[in-house]
């Protein structure tokens, strides 16, 4: 029962996690909603990084404990932001663009990994760095919630993308 959970939940949770952020991107979730989606975040990230030490320590999978544990980090980075007002911005924005970016590395090299994958995990890499540029520049330079929810639309697709095939192997 424990690995179904390990193994399943991240392709329900990764689309979820990236849903919710646009819909707090367009006024459609509250602030305090996404406080506790990365508490709970990191309640999960450190049961499946516990859970799954050992099994991630060969191949692709050692570089997904890699960023399990800098993606813990991440997320108290992003529960500091609601906590910490005078750095709020900076640290809400390393938290976000940091799990934009984060999993493109886990992805790259699980498609360096597994060469029969490797359109998918390349791809999602791709979109996942892509993904991050549109985001930035449409809260950064453009101000424009269509491009934002772009970027973060193509980082969903490349993380779900990876997930998902991870899931059936």
């Amino acid at each position: 029962m424990l690995s179904r959970i390990r193994d399943g939940a991240p392709v329900v949770l990764i689309p979820a996690a990236w849903t919710t952020v646009g819909a707090t991107q367009v006024d459609l979730v509250s602030e305090q909603s996404v406080f506790v989606a990365l508490l709970v975040m990191a309640a999960f990230i450190a049961f499946f990084t516990v859970t799954g030490w050992r099994l991630m320590g060969d191949g692709a999978l050692r570089a997904w404990r890699a960023v399990l544990v800098v993606g813990f980090g991440l997320t108290l980075c992003g529960i500091a932001g609601f906590l910490v007002s005078s750095a709020a911005t900076a640290l809400l924005g390393v938290s976000l663009v940091g799990w934009m970016i984060l999993p493109a590395v886990g992805l790259a090299y699980t498609g360096r990994e597994l060469p029969t994958a490797a359109v998918t995990y390349l791809g999602g890499a791709a979109c996942c760095l892509v993904g991050a540029i549109v985001f930035s520049l449409a809260i950064g330079v453009f101000e424009t919630n269509v491009g934002a929810l772009s970027g973060i639309a193509l980082v969903a697709v490349g993380q779900t993308a990876g997930i998902v095939d991870a899931s059936r192997r």
